[in-house]
């Protein structure tokens, strides 16, 4: 869809909002990884609010589009949207990571409503993807397949792997998304394991590749738009992000990967976020 004015203004009020909710869940339980799930805001929220066939009524429907968070460490912001979308109570959220509740560190699909595969070893979500992909195009079904991958995990051999497979198959309705904000848990990608030409490597595996501004909605939704119209080849949106996006001594710093926010961060946090200097 294109959108309006209005619609844009809704959605990065909606981001704006979910920013502040996250970082009152992770200080409140202490817990969480804040640095990827700020990263990824405007990408989950325009998925979830602006692109995805999906119906909380109806969480199963088969003919309904799938995502995949691979990257499952940023869950905080998936439940967001999904509590917002109405697969299951805001008041859930307060239970992050706690025993005995529905909300896991990574999305685990048999105890959260609205997560279509769980996660957490990095590289799996393109693999299984390629396979509800393909099984799509067998069943002639209309669905597509999104995956928010991370920068670290595209290290992972399994990430090729499957690159290889999807680009044979042809398939056409899968949708990978690279939160390319170039940072991971012990530093940058550059430090850890350069990437390269990230852009030359997935074409070279016969993709075809979209490069658009992981924090601006329009641009994201274009860039999804686009990548619906790509015939015979699966798609990869490059979306350049900063970790931590939002709040300033959280942007570009790894160590706020999966650092719980103490009283003082989160008071600072929280001002910068309500438009205080």
């Amino acid at each position: 869809m294109i959108l309006s004015n209005a619609q844009e203004a809704k959605l990065i009020d909606l981001c704006k909002k979910f920013r502040k909710e996250l970082i009152e869940c992770l200080h409140a339980v202490g817990s969480g990884h804040p640095g990827g799930s700020l990263s990824a805001t405007e990408i989950i929220t325009t998925l979830y609010f602006c692109e995805l066939n999906v119906n909380p009524k109806n969480p199963n429907d088969p003919d309904r589009d799938r995502f995949i968070l691979s990257k499952g460490h940023a869950a905080p912001m998936l439940y967001l949207n999904l509590a917002e979308k109405g697969y299951f109570d805001m008041r859930e959220l307060c239970n992050l990571r706690q025993l005995n509740h529905m909300l896991q560190g990574h999305p685990c699909a048999k105890t959260t409503p609205g997560v279509d595969l769980s996660t957490g070893p990095l590289g799996l979500g393109v693999s299984a993807a390629v396979g509800m992909a393909l099984a799509g195009k067998l069943d002639k079904k209309k669905y597509n397949v999104y995956v928010l991958i991370g920068d670290g995990e595209t290290q992972e051999g399994i990430i090729w792997e499957a690159a290889m497979a999807a680009s044979k198959y042809k398939l056409e309705n899968l949708i990978v998304i690279l939160d390319h904000n170039k940072v991971q848990l012990d530093g940058t990608i550059d430090e850890i394991m350069p990437l390269g030409n990230i852009n030359a490597k997935w074409e070279s595996f016969g993709w075809k590749v979209i490069e658009t501004n992981g924090h601006n909605i329009r641009d994201i939704s274009s860039a999804l738009k686009e990548a619906k119209q790509v015939k015979v080849k699966p798609t990869i949106i490059i979306a350049e992000t900063v970790k931590g996006k939002g709040i300033s001594f959280m942007e570009g710093k790894n160590i706020w990967h999966g650092k719980p926010i103490d009283d003082e961060h989160f008071n600072i946090a929280m001002k910068e976020l309500s438009g205080g200097n």
